[in-house]
């Protein structure tokens, strides 16, 4: 009975391992691409589905295959923080898109991973984006506008952003225009649309130029304006039908900003780590002096000059703010002394018979136990006299 479920097991270890290495056979490698960008403009790169789609196995087979992509920093789970990735739907491209700094200069390598949602098979490809300085530098003038009747995706083709770029020139007045930056108003904190056909979420696109801004844009941002968009009416401006019937733009989100090219300190310059022929490395031979004194006395003199002070404040609390016997009897009455020295006499006496009860058996009546008054004849007695250094006043009124 064993040797069948030897054979069993032996069976199942085969078919998982004949499946892994299928799996692993399912994955295939594009070779890299290299792109490059420019700072200050906008970046869009597309994630063509054919291109991944004819390196599956069963590419040509299904053409309608449900493909998604993964996105990150090579050996990095992230992607850079000016670069942002979008897929609306497995059955549409995927773009990667953004606008570099000039903190971003360098090489950023991205990994593209798509995955089969049918087949489980998996493509890669590797991405090497370049990222330059403009020749030109960032446009000094940039103006941001609100698209209200398109999504993300739908400005980002190159053929959507010509289009934009023209009815800008008209607004503009100029022919030097270049797209900045394109976010989606939810980035910005707008709200996701409602499901009916016709509503879109909103794009904020930004459009720079090395010329001033023209007479409508900058009636279009007057406090004239802005005083007219907060009572729900359309700003002073002449240039509305430029973007129609293409482009909704909300004229009261309007906002023009002057950018002026800060001065850059030089930094430091970074060979090629290798040294040169017949060089020899050399390390520095002394060492400067440094003064620990004055770090060693802080450190040492001022725990203990707090702690002396400590102890100062404490002892004058603890023996020079002591009141003393005298004062404290002065400042007593007198029948609270009389009280305090019964309860000691007392306390004496009784003391004083615990301890004689075993050597005399007959133990006079305690003086405290008398009345201190006779019932009969009225006479006043005091149970215990005052002492000499005592207050004279009687317990009970005379």
């Amino acid at each position: 009975m064993e040797i069948p479920k030897l054979l069993l097991l032996w069976v199942l270890a085969a078919v998982a391992l004949g499946v892994s290495q299928a799996t692993l056979l399912d994955h295939r490698v594009l070779p890299d691409q290299r792109i490059s960008s420019e700072t200050g403009t906008i970046f869009v790169h597309e994630l063509e589905r054919e291109l991944f789609q004819e390196a599956f196995p069963t590419g040509s087979e299904d053409d309608d295959a449900l493909i998604t992509f993964q996105t990150h920093l090579w050996d990095h789970p992230d992607l850079p923080r000016w670069l942002r990735y979008l897929q609306r739907d497995p059955r549409q491209p995927g773009y990667l898109y953004g606008c570099p700094t000039a903190s971003e200069v360098g090489t950023h390598t991205i990994e593209v991973l798509a995955y089969n949602r049918r087949t489980y098979a998996t493509v890669s490809q590797r991405l090497v984006i370049t990222v330059i300085p403009a020749p030109g530098g960032e446009p000094p003038y940039q103006g941001e506008f609100l698209v209200g009747n398109r999504n993300v995706e739908e400005l980002l083709p190159e053929a959507a952003r010509e289009m934009f770029l023209q009815c800008s020139s008209g607004v503009w007045e100029r022919r030097d225009l270049q797209v900045i930056n394109i976010t989606s108003a939810l980035d910005r904190g707008g709200r996701v649309p409602l499901p009916i056909e016709g509503r879109k979420e909103g794009v904020y696109v930004k459009v720079g130029s090395h010329s001033p801004f023209s007479p409508c844009l900058e009636s279009a941002v007057s406090p004239q304006s802005r005083f007219r968009c907060s009572l729900g009416q359309q700003p002073l401006a002449s240039c509305y039908d430029t973007f129609a019937p293409h482009f909704s733009i909300r004229w009261c989100n309007l906002s023009l900003l002057q950018v002026w090219p800060s001065p850059t300190t030089p930094g430091l310059v970074w060979g090629s780590g290798v040294l040169e022929e017949d060089g020899d490395f050399q390390p520095p031979t002394e060492v400067p002096p440094h003064d620990l004194l004055p770090g060693f006395l802080v450190t040492l003199l001022v725990p203990l000059v707090v702690a002396a002070l400590l102890c100062l404040l404490l002892g004058h609390l603890m023996c020079c703010r002591r009141e003393g016997v005298q004062k404290r009897d002065l400042q007593t009455t007198d029948i609270q002394l009389v009280h305090h020295t019964t309860i000691h006499g007392d306390t004496e006496e009784l003391r004083h018979m615990a301890g004689s009860r075993d050597v005399i058996r007959d133990v006079p009546r305690p003086l405290s136990t008398l009345p201190m008054f006779n019932v009969r004849t009225g006479q006043r007695i005091n149970p215990i006299p005052s002492p000499r250094d005592g207050a004279r006043v009687p317990l009970l009124p005379q």
